[in-house]
């Protein structure tokens, strides 16, 4: 019998991203035990998610010789390295099976951001390449979206929330206008107007985000509905569910708008799509500006390099306004 390790330690996005991956694994091996590694912070990503049999959470502070004790219990047949990290290498010496990983494209992405040459070849999106890590499984990607599954308690909550907030009859918008890296933030005055523009055209509009984000979004008017740092990711999920459109930068809510099929705009400004994580859905926008200083990061930095931050100031609110326009028609 297999059983499979799928090991994805963090981020939202990036945890988000596998479940392609995880999808294929389970139609193609249907009796195959699928365990999903994470941190306990990132299980409620995958905890409903009917293709795994089990989700094994790295608790805070846990050495990850304990956790690897707990992982060969299992006695895997495989493991999927789907990180790359200190840790995940870790796992892969203490835990005896056959193992296998993915390419980050360290190099490419290097170059890109130090020359602005493009040497990645063929494009592949984050998604598909963590098949790479499933090679001896014969599975390939089926163009799906990533997939966000919500617990009925989720969703119950959310119901009863909008009830209490007038908007269970009504429209929305959700935004995510914070980032973890300053230069991935779309002007705070940027966001002032496209709420202005959603509330003229009869969306209320929902700021979700963590607590770090309730400041700036408290600087947004009084049309904007912050509840940045009080759901759950799994309320998130359901809020995102709920909505009409979602709009948001290059951060882990846009692919959980994603898991949810909601339809997004998405703003890209010191990242680019060769690092693979545009969208990963047809019902996407994507807004960036041809630059030639972009990329000029990996993740984003807290300053421009250059100290004009045109990649995110040049995407005006109008244009933001018609892509969901063009996205809910």
């Amino acid at each position: 019998m297999l059983r499979i390790l799928c090991v994805r330690f963090s981020s939202i996005g990036d945890v988000l991203l596998t479940t392609p991956l995880v999808r294929a694994l389970h139609r193609r091996h249907p009796d195959a035990e699928l365990h999903f590694v994470t941190k306990r912070a990132m299980a409620p990503l995958v905890v409903e998610n009917p293709h795994l049999t089990r989700v094994i959470e790295l608790e805070p502070h846990e050495r990850i010789t304990d956790l690897a004790r707990r992982l060969r219990a299992l006695g895997p047949t495989h493991g999927l390295d789907l990180h790359g990290s200190v840790r995940s290498q870790a796992l892969r010496w203490l835990v005896p099976c056959p193992w296998s990983g993915y390419s980050k494209r360290k190099l490419a992405r290097t170059t890109l951001i130090a020359t602005k040459i493009n040497i990645y070849g063929t494009q592949v999106p984050v998604p598909e390449r963590y098949f790479e890590a499933a090679r001896a499984l014969d599975v390939a990607p089926d163009g799906g979206p990533p997939e966000f599954f919500l617990a009925p308690s989720a969703r119950a909550h959310l119901k009863h929330w909008l009830t209490d907030i007038g908007l269970d009859q009504k429209p929305f918008a959700v935004i995510a206008p914070g980032a973890a890296h300053a230069t991935k933030r779309w002007p705070t005055e940027h966001w002032q107007a496209l709420t202005e523009r959603l509330h003229q055209v009869g969306y209320g509009v929902v700021a979700v985000g963590g607590p770090a984000d309730r400041e700036l979004v408290s600087a947004l008017g009084a049309h904007v509905i912050n509840v940045a740092g009080e759901f759950t990711l799994q309320e998130t999920g359901a809020c995102l569910a709920r909505a009409a459109v979602v709009v948001s930068g290059d951060t882990g809510v846009m692919h959980m708008a994603t898991g949810v099929g909601t339809p997004v705009v998405a703003l890209f400004g010191p990242t680019v799509e060769p690092f693979g994580f545009f969208p990963y859905t047809r019902r996407a926008a994507v807004l960036e500006r041809d630059l030639g200083c972009r990329p000029c990061s990996a993740m984003g930095t807290e300053r421009c390099p250059l100290g004009h931050h045109r990649c995110l100031e040049e995407i005006l609110p109008d244009e933001v306004a018609a892509a969901v326009q063009r996205l809910v028609a």
